[in-house]
């Protein structure tokens, strides 16, 4: 069963928002998930205390370095999907992980910091490469994007990753309101209150163009860079 680790030794570039958007999106359409929450902040634990979790969501707080491989491959076993989320540092946890990965996803923001950590993280994927002898498919996904602009710094470093050859998902996740409020109101956009959180059609629209994204690329049906 496939499963998807989300990896950047940045903290703060979104990987935890890009898992639980993810998560939840997958379980809408009927696939059971287990997210292992590797990150020491737990946000994906505390976003599942606050309650509205989908039934086919699982989330396993207690992942260790010692214990990571074989909970990856415990929860592959038993569902469909298995997420990881990481922290925000390039360790030997992260390592691990990469290594059971069939996709990694490189969340990062539009600027040059990101974008230099994004690059620690595609070295890494690397380095498992050549010590597991197999080839670990990974893309870059722009975070907390505007919609309605294309900054020249973003603008350059998207060039910059195509240039070499880096994959990037076309869909970008951008900054909504509805993203942050999953964290403090629990559930799934789906479940959100449109009276209290602005832009809910727009974001759903967003994370579901995302998640064919990902399911498309699990799937081998998008080889070419984008």
């Amino acid at each position: 069963m496939p499963t998807v680790v989300f990896a950047n030794p940045k903290g703060g570039a979104g990987k935890s928002t890009a898992a639980v958007v993810l998560a939840t999106q997958l379980a809408m359409k009927g696939g059971a998930v287990t997210i292992l929450d590797a990150d020491p902040n737990k946000p994906v634990s505390q976003w599942a205390k606050r309650g509205n979790v989908p039934a086919k969501i699982t989330v396993i707080e207690s992942v260790s370095e010692s214990t990571i491989i074989d909970e990856i491959d415990g929860a592959a076993e038993k569902t469909p999907f298995v997420i990881v989320d990481l922290e925000g540092t390039a360790s030997m946890m992260v390592a691990y992980a990469i290594s059971r990965a069939d996709l990694v996803i490189i969340p990062i923001q539009g600027s040059q910091l990101d974008a230099a950590e994004g690059t620690k993280a595609i070295r890494l994927i690397r380095q498992q490469e050549k010590a597991f002898s197999r080839k670990i498919p990974f893309a870059i996904l722009f975070t907390r994007t505007n919609p309605a602009l294309r900054p020249r710094t973003l603008v350059h470093i998207q060039q910059e990753f195509y240039k070499h050859g880096i994959r990037a998902f076309e869909t970008q996740l951008h900054e909504r309101e509805a993203y942050r409020s999953l964290f403090s109101f629990g559930g799934t956009l789906e479940t959100l209150d449109p009276s209290q959180v602005g832009g809910l059609e727009k974001a759903i629209a967003n994370a579901r163009e995302y998640t064919a994204e990902v399911v498309a690329l699990l799937r081998g049906e998008k080889a070419e860079v984008a």
